[in-house]
């Protein structure tokens, strides 16, 4: 059973499966034409190296992955995350909550978060930081725009309580959770759109999503 620690923070990273999730990059993979399987390779590339980085960031002691998708399971355990596949219907909240309930069966005085799967720039040290600067409260971190959220830690021991969606941050902050700023640029640089890619890629991809975009463009 792990020790609790008040330094050390769980983290859930929901994703969806690889046919529905990211609909808005759809050609993003492959200049344009839009093939199912260059998607889906995508999707689970930015997945991938998220996951990695939150499992290298200082603080953070586990990391597992929600999602109905056995592919992103395996990829997910193979990086040294935990997986959960039973996902429950109801959306990203309620599969942040059913991560968040299932890692707190081991320690119920832990800090849990939760991370968006779509930061393939994401750097560990950032995350650290942002850790960091949480100091054990419920606090948040915004997407780019400042309307969304990418990172969501409870308290020791408290409640999760997220909101993910449309004005998420104004629903977090709303709810009593810190707003945290901070010099973190591929903690807030999440993708939903092929700008959003291009945007990312100024900072530095990830080793798989660096990868595919780069298989892709020599086509």
């Amino acid at each position: 059973m792990p020790r609790s620690s008040a330094a050390a923070v769980d983290l859930v990273i929901p994703v969806k499966s690889l046919a529905a999730a990211k609909s808005r990059l759809l050609g993003a993979a492959d200049a344009g034409v839009g093939d199912r399987d260059a998607h889906a390779a995508l999707v689970l590339a930015m997945a991938g190296d998220t996951i990695r980085a939150a499992l290298e960031a200082t603080g953070v002691r586990r990391v597992l992955v929600v999602t109905p998708d056995p592919v992103v399971a395996l990829m997910a355990e193979r990086e040294g995350a935990l997986s959960l596949r039973d996902e429950p219907g109801g959306g990203l909240n309620a599969a942040v909550e059913h991560g968040a309930r299932a890692l707190r069966r081991d320690d119920a005085a832990s800090v849990v978060g939760a991370l968006q799967a779509d930061l393939p720039a994401l750097r560990p040290a950032e995350l650290s930081a942002a850790v960091a600067a949480a100091a054990g409260r419920r606090a948040f971190c915004t997407d780019r725009q400042g309307s969304g959220t990418t990172l969501l830690l409870s308290a020791a021991g408290g409640e999760l309580q997220p909101r993910f969606g449309p004005g998420s941050a104004h629903a977090h902050q709303a709810t009593g959770a810190l707003l945290m700023l901070g010099r973190w640029p591929s903690l807030v640089s999440d993708v939903d759109r092929e700008c959003d890619l291009l945007l990312v890629g100024e900072l530095g991809l990830g080793p798989r999503s660096a990868a595919l975009m780069a298989a892709g463009a020599a086509r």
